[in-house]
């Protein structure tokens, strides 16, 4: 799953994310899913979440 679809994301899934400062570069980040902060069912880029480590960014992909 990549992450475009608000209803596959919920609260403790472990996920990776690109943040805003690696947007260029790709860097991903890997954490567990706090918050979820897209309200529209869908996004383009990725649903933005904020991890339990405090981290923001869009979902890129959901970890099995």
């Amino acid at each position: 799953m990549d992450g475009t679809r608000r209803s596959d994301i919920r609260p403790g899934l472990r996920v990776l994310i690109v943040l805003k400062k690696d947007q260029r570069t790709g860097t991903l980040t890997e954490g567990i899913v706090k918050d979820i902060l897209t309200s529209s069912p869908a996004h383009p880029h990725g649903i933005k979440v904020r991890l339990e480590s405090g981290d923001v960014g869009r979902v890129k992909k959901i970890m099995a």
